[in-house]
């Protein structure tokens, strides 16, 4: 007849329970053919926990947890993995992704690795959790758009935890808008008065006038800059007045130029041009920069402007040129000028547009929008002047 093993209380251990020397718990068991340990200072939840010990979960509430996960085919305190080994996981399975989306998985996970959230066990982080961080994340000085960035990373990675029977739940499956408070400032549109303003301005200042028709063309087109910049002598048809969209110019962190799609299929898009829009054209063609090697991008070749070196200009070109502009301008006049961006030239144009009462869907299609939604939300700027135009001219009595 076996002997009944006992605790220093004498107590009956069970099958693989046994009682280490300085008195914790210890059970014994088996996953994916590698032994795994629980530990615990206490047996029974009634137990006194020793004197200078931290709280803990008693053993056999342990034990009865893990048989409740096998029962499920969940696997038990998240086979041990951490935030940060989660998303690094998933990450490493993205293949063909944007290098503007490569950019963000290194920022979330250079973010969890200096926070302490990254260190915690998968298993652990509840809702009130995820959320909790997410708004200690906004009060630390996170934008809103970073903080929705960095949860557009974690909820996927958490799902795939899901999905791998590693949880049971997912942590950050919430509305977003419940939790983050939306303090980002809209990028507005300028006036058609400061537009031209802007405008003339540019094409008066000795310096700038020198990408006057550059912008020109954003303000009149609502092109991406990246596609502004990815354009080269060939998507130009002088003869039937029309600029093909089809790819994107980007700068990566590493100073790489590369060629992408456009960002989605709709981007993609031919746009006939007006009078003014094909004098600048023929201008930006006329004064090229003639380099010694014309530089060639995956590809491609003949962009448009260059820079010193012989490059072509992307984004963040523009977006310092505007900023000087600003800055002068500002300078000058005592009216001052609101921000002025290469994006608030598309988003004054989408408005202006909106404004002359186009058709949203062939607005929807000039700006190479994907969804009609986002073309609409143009509409909603319009004032009580727009609705009062539009209602004499259908000749409404009010």
């Amino acid at each position: 007849m076996s002997v009944k093993r006992r605790d220093s209380k004498n107590r009956i251990l069970k099958d693989r329970e046994s009682q280490c020397k300085d008195g914790r718990y210890v059970y014994c068991y088996y996953e994916g053919g590698v032994q795994k340990r629980l530990y615990s200072w206490k047996l029974e939840r009634t137990d006194k926990l020793p004197a200078g010990k931290r709280e803990c979960v008693a053993l056999r509430d342990q034990i009865a947890e893990l048989n409740r996960f096998k029962d499920k085919g969940i696997a038990f305190q998240g086979n041990g993995i951490t935030v940060l080994e989660l998303v690094e996981r998933y990450t490493m399975q993205k293949r063909g992704v944007r290098h503007t989306t490569k950019q963000g998985y290194r920022t979330v996970i250079n973010l969890l690795r200096k926070d302490e959230f990254g260190s915690r066990r998968i298993d652990k982080i509840k809702l009130s959790d995820a959320k909790i961080w997410l708004i200690q994340l906004q009060e630390n000085g996170k934008s809103y758009s970073s903080i929705h960035s960095i949860r557009g990373v974690l909820r996927p990675a958490f799902q795939m935890a899901v999905d791998d029977d590693l949880l049971i739940k997912n942590p950050f499956e919430f509305q977003f808008a419940t939790v983050i408070v939306n303090d980002s400032v809209t990028r507005e549109a300028i006036s058609r008065k400061q537009e031209r303003q802007f405008l003339e301005f540019v094409k008066n200042d000795s310096h700038f006038c020198r990408y006057y028709e550059g912008i020109y063309i954003l303000f009149k087109t609502g092109m991406r800059i990246s596609e502004f910049c990815g354009l080269t002598k060939a998507d130009i048809n002088m003869k039937e007045r029309t600029i093909n969209i089809n790819h994107q110019l980007q700068r990566t962190s590493a100073m790489e130029y590369i060629i992408q799609d456009t960002k989605t299929s709709s981007g993609t898009r031919v746009i006939p041009m007006g009078d003014g829009i094909y004098e600048c054209f023929k201008a930006i063609l006329e004064k090229r920069k003639k380099p010694k090697v014309e530089p060639m991008i995956d590809g491609r070749t003949g962009f448009l402007y260059l820079d010193k070196n012989d490059m072509s200009l992307v984004a963040l070109h523009w977006e310092k040129y505007f900023e000087h502009i600003c800055e002068k301008y500002n300078r000058i006049y005592k009216v001052q000028m609101p921000k002025v961006t290469p994006h608030v030239c598309r988003h004054t144009y989408c408005s202006n547009m909106a404004k002359s009462g186009m058709n949203p869907k062939t607005l929807q299609y000039l700006m190479g929008h994907s969804d009609i939604g986002v073309t609409l939300n143009t509409y909603t700027h319009l004032g009580f002047e727009d609705a009062k135009k539009e209602l004499e001219k259908l000749n409404v009595s009010s």
